[in-house]
């Protein structure tokens, strides 16, 4: 079977049929290119997708990450980066092993191919040459024996004429001779020239012609099996990853089997457990004594001369500090002014009038009292969340419940160790550096080092006495715990986060025998672990909403803490009204509310807001 002799006169439709091959092979290639853009595009989706979900490092939702379910989510995001990486091995394989293997091939088969089929056109261009030579002998000799029998017949008619003369037929027998010796030329040279062209012909459709079609024919066997062996390729080459991406299906599953919900559970206790004791029963409240204002245990006083229960701070559950009191009560509690209302001016110019608290001073509760006095001693501010938006975090973590106290003051001894240790070796170093210095005066100078030695020995020294003042309070802490074991008291790994070291506040506590915290600490921690853990409280709840408006009577200044300065015939808003005391809270603007002797304003509520 081979296209020479069968298709020996084919040339034009093999050229068509060669041709039609190769436009196959470059869509093929085309078409494993558009497959590597989408391999590449799907893996950057993936990869995207993946680091879309990964923690944010530093944040809140990084902490999440220590439960199994967490870890199991994030094992499987990253076997997915993996999984990704696979698709891109394909993508550069297929274009490695075949896009560009098949994009030279086709450049070196269509110079083949039209090497060939050049040939194949000059074959046929000297063919034809040689055919028109027969024909032009052939045409010439045909001419030749035409001419030499009209010579022929002339001279015979010459002859056979008596009125002609002799010299007259001598010359026509020699036009005749002549004429017959050129058709015997012109029959020699059609003779030769056939003869070349038969043989031409025969070389041409049983050599040349069979040659270059089994070229042609062995060119296009070789081009189906490139493509075979491509396809092949391209099949291996997905093949080749399926293990791969088979073990990052296997790590999700590992992942997915290692959860562990009472794991997390733990972890859950030992993230957010407070180390307070739930709160005592409530105190029964005799109104029929004079009017003044009682407080529960779990209320704001210290009345430890009395018996009551000591005040609990520090920690953020809602429910261990005044469970059942509102925060409307609260802040009202702690913010109005304990004392009655100055009376309004009697003359007609009010601002002859001095302004301010008059009235004789009434006992007040004691942790009330210390929070004024502090609050007299500081700028004015008019509610806790301007005074947290001006703290800071206190260095010995004191506004946090025992527990998560003892975790960040051990999470800080771990890394002002590390630190020590990491100084320690750098002191080291220098040292090694010094005796190298000492010993080849040539490599430096020993007195170089003498600075930065005693600077990195001054450094280890602040660390030391650093560590030494977080180790103090994390034994005060743990002393008040209830008793554990070392190893459990030495765990900090698994606490990720820490706050940044601030002003120390230095707050001395005590336990009294029921577990509960005593009020032996200095005014000022008192107030900041208050003001911090109110406003933890109730930061995120929206301020009280106005129940009318009123229009200021007089002019007044406000100089105690609580109470807000207003001016004659201003307008503000009414946010809480008077609850027998003698005091209206009222709000300016969002961030500026307090109150105002009801006697100096006109207040005109709104009967829907009252109501509801």
């Amino acid at each position: 079977m081979s296209w020479g002799t069968e298709l020996w006169d084919q040339f034009d439709n093999l050229e068509k049929h060669t041709q039609g091959g190769i436009d196959t092979l470059e869509k093929y290639i085309k078409f494993v290119k558009e497959r590597t853009e989408i391999e590449l595009s799907y893996a950057k989706q993936l990869r995207n997708l993946s680091k879309k979900y990964q923690p944010k490092k530093n944040s809140k939702e990084e902490e999440e990450y220590r439960y199994t379910a967490c870890k199991a989510f994030l094992s499987t995001l990253n076997e997915m980066n993996d999984y990704a990486g696979q698709h891109e091995v394909i993508s550069e394989n297929m274009t490695s092993q075949i896009t560009m293997e098949l994009a030279r091939y086709v450049q070196e088969l269509k110079q083949e191919r039209k090497s060939h089929f050049h040939d194949g056109r000059k074959a046929q261009q000297h063919i034809e040459t040689c055919w028109k030579q027969l024909e032009s002998s052939k045409r010439r000799f045909e001419r030749d024996c035409k001419e030499a029998d009209r010579a022929q017949q002339y001279f015979e008619k010459m002859d056979a004429d008596i009125n002609v003369t002799k010299a007259d037929v001598e010359k026509a027998r020699q036009q005749a001779q002549m004429r017959h010796q050129m058709a015997e030329d012109s029959k020699a040279d059609y003779s030769s020239i056939l003869q070349k062209f038969n043989h031409e012909q025969h070389e041409y459709y049983h050599t040349h012609i069979p040659n270059i079609f089994q070229k042609i024919q062995e060119m296009e066997e070789r081009r189906i099996v490139r493509i075979g062996e491509s396809v092949k390729t391209y099949a291996e080459l997905d093949r080749q990853v399926i293990p791969i991406i088979g073990k990052c299906l296997d790590g999700i599953v590992k992942a997915a089997e290692s959860i562990d919900p009472k794991n997390d559970s733990q972890l859950a206790i030992e993230a957010y457990k407070s180390g307070f004791e739930p709160p005592g029963d409530i105190e029964f409240e005799d109104y029929t004594q004079p009017m003044k204002r009682t407080v529960s245990d779990n209320s704001l006083s210290n009345s430890r001369g009395e018996g009551k229960s000591e005040l609990k701070f520090g920690g953020k559950s809602k429910g261990k500090l005044w469970p059942f009191i509102k925060k409307n009560k609260l802040m009202s509690l702690l913010t109005s002014p304990h004392q009655p209302p100055p009376p309004p001016p009697a003359s007609a110019s009010p601002s002859a009038v001095p302004n301010g608290p008059q009235s004789p001073k009434q006992q007040k509760e004691p942790l009330s009292h210390r929070f004024n006095e502090f609050m007299t001693s500081k700028p004015k501010i008019h509610c806790f969340r301007s005074l947290k938006r001006g703290g800071a975090t206190p260095e010995d973590f004191s506004n946090l419940p025992p527990e998560q106290r003892r975790k960040k003051l051990q999470q800080k001894v771990d890394e002002l160790n590390k630190e020590i240790q990491k100084e320690m070796d750098q002191r080291d170093a220098i040292t090694k550096m010094k005796d190298v210095y000492l010993k080849n005066p040539q490599m430096g100078d020993p007195a170089s080092l003498d600075h930065k030695l005693a600077e990195v020995s001054q450094n280890i020294e602040k660390l030391r006495l650093e560590a030494q003042k977080f180790e103090a309070w994390l034994a005060e802490v743990e002393g008040r715990l209830p008793a554990r074991s070392e190893q459990a008291r030495r765990q900090s790994g698994m606490y990720d986060v820490q706050n940044p070291p601030a002003v120390n506040s230095c707050a001395q506590d005590r336990e009294s025998p029921d577990g509960s915290y005593t009020e032996e600490r200095s005014q000022e921690s008192e107030v900041k672990v208050l003001a911090t853990d109110f406003d933890d409280e109730f930061d995120d709840e929206e301020s009280l909403p106005a129940i009318g408006t009123c229009k200021a009577l007089y002019t007044f200044e406000g100089q105690n803490e609580g109470t807000i300065s207003v001016v004659e015939g201003e307008t503000l808003y009414v946010i809480e009204e008077d609850k027998g005391d003698g005091w209206t809270r009222i709000r300016r603007s969002e961030d500026e509310e307090g109150y105002v002797p009801t006697s100096y304003v006109e207040v005109y509520l709104d009967k829907n807001a009252k109501d509801s």
